[in-house]
């Protein structure tokens, strides 16, 4: 990798894409922070290196918590010039299936806990004119599934916050990046993975092959953490960096599809569409 090297805050590094995007950078150079949840995981994640290697122990749906470690890390470690939100969790299940308790954790996380860390950042590269937040959404925010409906709309939810926030700071000379994987080989299928217990038959017939086929590929996903650490790295020295950063065969595949069927619809309907503005000055309605 060419380039400086910077400081990179990275939420969730015990495992999965935050633990390969870490290590990645320390092996780049960069000095990072990473937030893990257990004082066992603190102790590991620094003694990937010494020098470089910072843990804190943190929960990013506790607002405070999340700003003060930022605040702190402003102080003790240095500027942040770098954040990657990658802290989140699957549920599975049917709409109809999942408890909204279990709606509202999902969405903590994935969406409010994210929210705060980049709510925290801002302040600070917007006072420096510089950074570049970047937050780990899905494939699964730009096209839905059936049996994730609550982990979709989380990163739907996301993608479209970062989309906004991106048009707010450029003039600020910071950048925005929604980085959406498919499918990768990491813990997300397994014991990360919350499913909600079945309890309506009728959605056997569709969910059951689902549910059995994501546990069946667990461990085999077509992605490569190590490759997509990298991929993300590259884009930190890009002039002008993605908006959005698909990564994965598979997800281009899918989201592809997925636009193709919004286009669709477009076309389909766009005389339906057009036909609820007011009559322009000058024409008459039929």
């Amino acid at each position: 990798m060419t380039g400086r090297t910077r400081t990179i805050l990275i939420t969730g590094v015990s495992s999965g894409l935050g633990r390969a995007f870490a290590t990645a950078a320390l092996d780049a150079g960069h000095t990072v922070v990473g937030t893990v949840r257990k004082e066992a995981d603190a102790t590991a994640f620094t003694a990937l290196h010494p020098e470089r290697a910072h843990a804190r122990v943190l929960d990013v749906i506790d607002d405070a918590a999340v700003r003060a470690t930022v605040d702190e890390v402003e102080r003790s470690v240095g500027p942040i010039d770098v954040l990657i939100a990658n802290a989140g969790y699957g549920l599975e299940g049917t709409f109809e299936e999942t408890p909204l308790s279990a709606l509202r954790a999902q969405f903590d996380v994935n969406v409010f806990g994210a929210a705060a860390t980049v709510h925290a950042v801002l302040p600070h590269m917007s006072a420096r004119r510089r950074g570049h937040v970047l937050a780990v959404t899905s494939m699964g925010g730009l096209v839905s599934f059936p049996g994730v409906s609550a982990y979709c709309g989380s990163k739907y939810a996301l993608e479209g916050i970062l989309e906004a926030i991106g048009k707010e700071v450029a003039p600020f000379g910071i950048h925005v990046t929604a980085v959406e994987p498919g499918s990768f080989r990491t813990d997300w299928a397994g014991r990360s993975m919350i499913r909600t217990p079945r309890t309506v038959p009728d959605y056997d017939d569709l969910f059951a092959p689902l549910r059995a086929a994501r546990q069946q590929a667990s461990g085999r996903q077509p992605g490569d953490p190590a490759r997509a650490a990298a991929a993300v790295l590259h884009i930190l020295d890009a002039p002008d960096p993605p908006a959005h950063l698909v990564l994965g065969s598979d997800a281009l595949r899918l989201v592809r599809a997925g636009r193709d069927a919004v286009d669709r619809d477009l076309n389909a309907w766009e005389d339906l569409a057009r036909s609820t503005d007011f009559p322009q000055e000058g024409t008459t309605s039929g």
